[in-house]
């Protein structure tokens, strides 16, 4: 069934859809477009919220990136950004394959919809015509035959009549026959121009027409197949980023999975385990004898785990706690503002990256090398000499990163000597008993040191020893004393001497223990009582003892330090990269020698 034949006399009817299905072309075109700009925009919005949430930081300086809960919540953030992009490509893919394609395919239809009406409104037209010319030869012919008719009666009336001449008679005649002739040609132009009209019109209606009618069924049909694809695109858009979209979201899945609270729970540990031992236990003060407590078993003012302790007139303890406001540190080269397991890392994270660059800059050494080597040999490939400067520039970054591979190198021994040490002073207070409280019968090493500094504990306090000590606090930072000794000197001048210092021939000479610490200054503390952070009152000393000259293990003089009217002699030994603190207290180990 086909327009032409069902439809011939519908021309009006066909005008109507055909206009109706370019404005369906036309609405859906519009409405893809409109579709796109709202995935335009949705996509343009989850990338705007992905950005708003991922980190601002890169990851190597964020440390919460570490923890898989945060690598999760990137994970998906980036499958959304992925997502968005997917969305974006089907925005892209409506527009081009859909929107313009169409667009110009519905321009292409009006055209030859509009040249089709034209050459059906043609023929109907000179259908029209012909149909006119008939018309006026059909009234030309009725016309015609009214006049011969009466012209044949007015003959045929003088012919009767007596009283007509002759010539009358004949003139009338002629007239009739001429009228009569004359009807018969336009009885003749009037068939002439029937038959004529009747072939066209038959052309019209079963020839012309029904193919103008066909050509717009076939551009209508091919109208709606193009439409019909073009719905097809837009579900074959959707389908084509199914699978990366199936991956986004199996990639969240698998984020979702990825979260390991134990393994974050390591990771808390790692970023910020400090490695210093944990506070020994308070020791007991005892106000009830206080005219009979010695300086070697009283605890006022010192921890048992070492810590000098600020006692005075309006002055509290040093805090104990390590969950107090911490103040603002200054970040240092050597990351010695960290704990010493946070330094110890970073130290090892800088001397890989000094590392990495250094043996990049050896290998493009290496490289230009040869590339000067080549230009030696064959000249025209270029001049050895501009080379040069680069080679240069090479050999100077080579020489400032290994200057700053051994210092880190330095450094790095130095903290993780800390960590070890601090781990094996936890471990020895985690094992060692309880101290006795301080009324207990103190032990011979003690009762010796009292006895030495019993001068200094009967000299009354001064004024400016009570209400100004020489030094503020201590740090709170600083870390534990090891327990146990790295080595041994010899202090050979007694302490309890407030004169000259005797020769080195006078007097029995004390063995003192060694622990290894790294300190940039003596510090000296200075209140009632005598020499020992064992004791109720003490005299402190701290020395940095710099490593010896020779390998040898031999016993030299590290520092001599004079202080309140207590002149010492500190002496050190060890290996050339020890550094050692040295406390005289009365709890160390002493023996002649």
């Amino acid at each position: 069934m086909d327009w032409g034949t069902e439809l011939w006399d519908q021309f009006e009817v066909l005008e109507r859809h055909t206009q109706w299905g370019l404005d369906l072309l036309d609405r859906y075109v519009k409405f893809v477009k409109e579709r796109t700009e709202v995935e335009q925009a949705y996509a343009k919005q989850l990338r705007s919220l992905v950005k708003k949430y991922l980190p601002k930081r890169p990851a190597k300086d964020d440390p919460e990136s570490k923890f898989s809960q945060q690598q999760s919540f990137v994970q998906i953030l980036q499958e959304v950004n992925d997502f968005a992009g997917q969305r974006e490509l089907v925005a892209e893919n409506l527009s081009v394959r859909v929107c313009l394609e169409l667009t110009k395919y519905s321009q292409e239809m009006k055209q030859e919809r509009k040249m089709h009406f034209q050459e059906g409104r043609r023929a109907q037209q000179q259908l029209e015509n012909g149909f006119k010319q008939l018309e006026n030869s059909k009234r030309k012919f009725e016309r015609d035959c009214r006049e011969a008719e009466k012209a044949a009666q007015t003959a045929e009336r003088l012919d009767q009549d007596i009283n007509a001449t002759k010539a009358d008679v004949e003139k009338a005649k002629q007239q009739a026959h001429l009228r009569s002739h004359m009807a018969e040609e336009s009885k003749n132009e009037y068939a002439a121009q029937l038959q004529r009209f009747n072939r066209d019109q038959a052309h019209f209606y079963f020839s012309q027409m029904p193919q103008i009618f066909d050509k717009l069924q076939d551009m209508d049909e091919r109208r709606a197949t193009r439409l019909g694809a073009g719905y097809g695109l837009l579900s074959e858009a959707e389908l084509e980023v199914v699978p990366i979209i199936a991956k986004c979201l199996e990639g969240m899945k698998v984020a979702a999975n990825a979260v390991d609270p134990k393994n974050d729970s390591h990771v808390l540990i790692e970023l910020h385990k400090s490695g210093f031992a944990r506070p020994g236990d308070v020791e007991f003060e005892d106000f009830s004898q206080p005219m009979n407590r010695a300086p070697s078993d009283s605890s006022l003012g010192t921890p048992s785990d070492g810590r000098p302790e600020l006692r005075g007139p309006g002055r509290s303890r040093t805090k104990r706690w390590p969950f107090g406001k911490k103040n603002k540190t200054v970040v240092t080269e050597d990351f010695s503002h960290l704990p010493p397991e946070q330094q110890r890392k970073r130290l090892q994270q800088q001397l890989e990256e000094r590392s990495r660059e250094l043996q990049k800059e050896v290998d493009q050494r290496e490289a230009l090398k040869k590339m000067k080597d080549v230009y030696e040999k064959t000249p025209q490939m270029g001049d050895p000499a501009s080379l040069e400067p680069q080679i240069a520039e090479t050999l100077s970054n080579i020489e400032r990163l290994k200057l700053e591979v051994q210092k880190y190198e330095a450094w790095l021994a130095e903290a993780e000597s800390r960590v070890l040490s601090n781990r094996g002073d936890s471990l020895s207070r985690h094992a060692r008993p309880p101290d006795p409280p301080a009324s207990a019968p103190p032990d011979s090493s003690s009762n010796s040191a009292s006895q030495d500094t019993k001068e200094s504990s009967e000299e009354p306090p001064s004024e400016e020893s009570q209400d100004t000590p020489i030094y503020t606090e201590f740090d709170e930072d600083f870390e534990e004393e090891p327990t146990s000794p790295i080595g041994h000197c010899v202090a050979i001048y007694h302490f309890e001497d407030l004169g000259p210092p005797p020769p080195p021939s006078q007097g029995p000479a004390r063995a003192l223990s060694l622990w290894p610490r790294v300190k940039t200054s003596v510090l000296w503390k200075k209140t009632k009582g005598t020499a020992g952070p064992g004791s109720g009152g003490k005299r402190e000393a701290r020395a940095t003892c710099p490593p010896p000259t020779s390998e040898s293990r031999s016993i030299e003089p590290c520092q001599r330090r004079e202080e309140g009217g207590c002149r010492l002699l500190l002496l050190g030994h060890g290996e050339p990269q020890d550094l050692c603190t040295l406390f005289l207290t009365p709890w160390l180990r002493l023996r002649p020698v």
